[in-house]
């Protein structure tokens, strides 16, 4: 029990006179204050720390995994080759077929291990927080599909491209006056713009939830006094640790959706329609 309240290792959020309870609050969470180089161009709070973090232990994994790979893998070999394999079949095996998926396998594969070590700094103990809980990541990985998108289009289509993706065959003439915007925005705007706010949604409320759980089980269990409070306490304990591994299982969930969806954009782009 004391394992799993040490995995907060979160204030309690009280009123201004020092009493009550608070719930986590969109600031506390997500603008923490600076922890180094604070007033200088390299300010670093808390989540860019976080980054930081999951971008060395993945570029550590990769690393090792390259130079030591085997003939007969161990069990970390193991580990690292099924998320290979996941990627290149799963997502791009299944959705650009065998022909396309080994040419586009290294963009897939870096949004899907790239978002998914990311997502699952929220529930490593000392982290505590998704490294895409705050808007700028998702939002770099969502352009770095999008480029990936247009990118394919233009080295299989050329530059007509641009047409078929706002011009559909088969539709009257009249109506491509209103088709033609539609598709602009749905395609060229609009689809950057939900790739990060899925990721970015999901996340943030996944945090929210843990902080409630945990932090409401140390106030209830060492503030609240009697045996409402151990009662109430010990709900929230076994409810949080559940949300523990919901959130392991939607961090890995968001990963491959993130990843399905840009190589269906890229499959819709270098399609002959």
């Amino acid at each position: 029990m004391s394992t799993l309240l040490d995995f907060a290792l979160l204030p309690i959020f009280m009123a201004e006179d020092g009493s009550g309870f608070h719930g986590p609050t969109l600031d506390h969470e997500f603008a923490p204050p600076a922890i180094f180089f604070a007033g200088t161009m390299f300010e670093m709070n808390r989540i860019l720390l976080v980054r930081m973090i999951a971008v060395a232990i993945l570029a550590l994994v990769m690393v090792l995994y390259a130079k030591r790979a085997k003939l007969v893998p161990g069990r970390a070999q193991s580990m690292v080759e099924s998320l290979i394999d996941f990627s290149r079949v799963q997502i791009g095996h299944e959705i650009l077929g065998e022909d396309h998926a080994k040419k586009y396998q290294p963009l897939l594969l870096t949004l899907f291990v790239g978002i998914l070590f990311m997502n699952l700094t929220g529930v490593i103990p000392g982290l505590q927080i998704a490294g895409t809980s705050l808007i700028g990541m998702p939002l770099i990985y969502a352009l770095f599909a999008y480029v990936g998108f247009v990118v394919a289009g233009l080295r299989e289509r050329g530059l007509k491209f641009f047409k078929e993706q706002v011009m559909p065959p088969g539709v009257p003439k009249p109506l491509y006056l209103l088709m033609i915007p539609l598709e602009t925005l749905s395609t060229f705007v609009l689809r950057p713009i939900i790739l990060t706010m899925r990721l970015l949604s999901n996340m943030v409320a996944g945090h929210f939830v843990l902080v409630l759980c945990f932090v409401g089980t140390h106030y209830l269990y060492l503030e609240m006094s009697g045996v409402m409070g151990i009662g109430l306490g010990t709900v929230t304990l076994l409810v949080g640790t559940v949300f523990v591994v919901f959130e392991l299982f939607v961090g890995a969930l968001q990963a491959y959706i993130f990843a399905m969806l840009a190589a269906a954009y890229i499959s819709l782009s270098i399609s002959d329609h």
